[in-house]
């Protein structure tokens, strides 16, 4: 009996797109033999929907008749089950209840892997891979996880904070100016695929650099730019108790820093292997899969078992589940090596970083959803509610609720 396995995509984020890219690869994938697999897309307004017009990447080009030919779902709990309902009544008899086994989340950015789109999941008792709401949380705010690593021993770069709300974009220079030499590196807190990202070597640099951040984000963090940078990535799969290295890869950019158009608008051509061999997704090309990168990266072997070790060190530090890549710098000048980024749900989900060391796509997927499992047969054990009703003793109500109504008569 085939599982059925929801793959949510799309949703509120500046990356929507770059999520459809890297869910239409993935549904290729798959391994239709043992999944059934049910597309669920989040529209930018942050509706859900389903159909089979969702898988054909063709569809894109028009997405106001790709939904008129899908149609509108929800997930709701009854008992021990979790099903995928249309929304519309009228729909509930052409297209009835679908229990969903597992989710399989490929969305990327702010609103959906921040852990607010797993903590929607967790409500709804529903197994999903990846990473729980803590660490999707942790991984996404880039200021949270330097803190949380640099605690656990990790190497970071040291940066500050602003917030737009709290602080003006002078009093923000001036403590750029104060505590971090030019040039600097100005980044939304909370974004992926380097939106909103750019250096800044003065203070007029600075300035455009902050409003442009700022555009993206609330909060933004500056730190130093390394000027003799290499960059270096590793993917990390697993759990907190076993989890694996990938290859290492070297990114290739147009400029100072990997953009977004490097990582997804630069063609497909590439160095050892970028493609990964995976199946074309019915056209949906690009992703993460078509940046021009170098795998196996150019470095020392001591230096790649040194980020694949700290990779995976790391990975488990954060509390992560399946499939992750750990972005690091490399200063040349020094020799130093810092951990730069976490990705708890990267762009193509990193399958091509995988093929060199002989593990397909379609293995590579069906791992993540085991580990989903895992994950939820591990939850069995947790007690999440006592079988008791304190309401029926006669609780107080009141402005000071229970915990403030002391020696109220039961």
């Amino acid at each position: 009996m085939k599982t059925n396995l929801c793959v949510i995509f799309g949703g509120r984020s500046v990356e929507h797109e770059i999520s459809v890219i890297s869910a239409l690869q993935a549904m290729e994938n798959l391994d239709s033999a043992k999944y059934e697999i049910i597309p669920v897309y989040i529209t930018k307004s942050g509706e859900m929907y389903t159909g089979d017009k969702l898988r054909d990447a063709l569809s894109y080009k028009n997405i106001p008749a790709m939904l008129s030919a899908s149609y509108k779902v929800i997930f709701v709990r009854e008992g021990e089950k979790t099903l995928l309902r249309a929304l519309d009544p009228k729909m509930m008899k052409k297209h009835p209840d679908v229990i969903a086994d597992v989710a399989f989340p490929i969305v990327h950015g702010t609103n959906v892997e921040d852990g607010a789109l797993q903590g929607y999941l967790r409500t709804m008792g529903l197994p999903f891979v990846g990473c729980d709401v803590l660490a999707s949380a942790v991984g996404m705010d880039k200021f949270v996880m330097k803190t949380v690593l640099k605690e656990g021993g990790f190497p970071v770069l040291d940066c500050l904070r602003f917030n737009r709300r709290n602080v003006k974009i002078a009093a923000c220079i001036s403590a750029v100016e104060e505590k971090i030499p030019y040039p600097v590196i100005v980044k939304p807190v909370n974004l992926g695929s380097s939106v909103g990202i750019s250096k800044a070597s003065n203070r007029e640099a600075l300035e455009s650099s902050l409003k442009d951040a700022f555009s993206y984000a609330d909060t933004v963090l500056v730190e130093r730019a390394v000027t003799k940078l290499r960059e270096i990535n590793c993917s990390v799969v697993g759990d907190t108790t076993n989890a694996d290295a990938s290859e290492c890869e070297e990114p290739f950019m147009c400029d100072e820093i990997l953009s977004y158009k490097d990582k997804y608008m630069s063609g497909s051509s590439s160095k050892g292997g970028a493609k990964g061999g995976a199946k074309n997704p019915g056209g949906a090309k690009g992703g993460m899969a078509s940046l021009q990168r170098k795998v196996p990266a150019d470095i020392t072997p001591e230096m790649r078992e040194r980020i694949r070790t700290m990779a995976v060190d790391a990975f488990k530090y954060l509390g992560c589940n399946g499939v992750s890549r750990i972005d690091f710098m490399i200063d040349n000048a020094t020799g130093e090596l810092f951990i730069n980024e976490f990705n708890t749900i990267p762009g193509s989900l990193s399958f091509y970083l995988w093929k060199p060391l002989g593990v397909s796509y379609t293995t590579l997927l069906d791992r993540l959803v085991q580990l989903a499992l895992k994950r939820a047969r591990e939850d069995e054990d947790i007690t999440y509610s006592f079988d008791t009703n304190i309401l029926a003793m006669g609780a107080p109500t009141g402005a000071k609720g229970a915990k403030g109504a002391k020696g109220a008569k039961a």
